[in-house]
């Protein structure tokens, strides 16, 4: 296994696959079935998929759909969307999810969270922070169930989600999702810089060059990204794809040397 994880994320929308920009605009990319498959033949080190209508609907997950990629995914398979209660959590760990990840409900319960990690373990529970930037450039919280940006520091938040037991944090940033100008090395050697627990950075990857970047100038954990691997060229055809381990190891193994 490599010390920085490469993790293909799948956008859920109308129990298809669908791939966003700044977290608008939808556009269909295939069958999530299909897509596990491949990725199972790709041999990726693991999987986040995120059911965006759940999340921001307010809908019951759609658990049908979780138990079928569940039962169909060969690596650790990490759920997020809708999930507000304990026995909604019980019921998506059953399926054989390894990892749960929480956003709105960061914001609204803190006691269950930390319920959710006490039963589970921290290993098991991700929190999943969506970051954007104001109308004057600066960084700030986004609420995706409101769309409405936060007052909270985002320094505080993570640090209270860490203190909370939180065993990872997915930094989301909305302003580079499906853009694939590079990850925000800044704002992720900031975040990655307040805790301890590990970082997963998502937004902005077009290549293997943005992955090495974060790696050799941040202390971050995992590297996450969508439209890298499922489309290709300038006119994003669709295409399921994950780079060949050779590839990655010798990528990442520039910052070890």
């Amino acid at each position: 296994m490599l010390q920085t994880r490469i993790i293909p994320v799948l956008l859920i929308h109308k129990g298809g696959l669908y791939k966003t920009k700044k977290f608008k605009k939808p556009k269909y990319v295939g069958d999530p079935i299909n897509a596990i498959k491949i990725f199972n033949e790709k041999e990726v080190d693991e999987l986040i998929l995120l059911d965006i209508d759940a999340s921001k609907e307010n809908k019951e997950p759609n658990y049908k759909l979780i138990e079928d990629i569940a039962s169909e995914c060969f690596m650790p398979l990490c759920y997020g969307g809708g999930v507000k209660n304990l026995e909604q959590i019980k019921k998506i760990f059953s399926f054989g999810v390894e990892k749960i990840s929480l956003n709105n409900i960061l914001f609204e319960d803190d006691t269950l969270v930390k319920k959710a990690v006490e039963i589970y373990g921290s290993q098991s529970i991700v929190a999943s922070v969506d970051i954007n930037k104001t109308i004057f450039g600066k960084h700030a919280i986004y609420n995706y169930k409101t769309k409405k940006h936060t007052t909270l520091s985002y320094c505080n938040f993570i640090n209270k989600l860490e203190k909370i037991g939180i065993g990872e944090i997915l930094i989301n940033c909305v302003y580079n999702d499906g853009m694939q100008t590079g990850y925000d090395l800044e704002l992720l050697k900031i975040i990655a810089n307040e805790v301890a627990i590990p970082v997963i950075a998502l937004g902005g990857a077009s290549s293997l060059e943005d992955f090495k970047k974060v790696i050799v100038d941040t202390e971050v954990s995992a590297l996450a990204a969508g439209s890298m691997f499922v489309f290709h060229g300038k006119h994003q055809a669709v295409l399921i794809k994950y780079p060949k381990r050779d590839e990655i190891e010798k990528t990442l193994k520039e910052k070890i040397e």
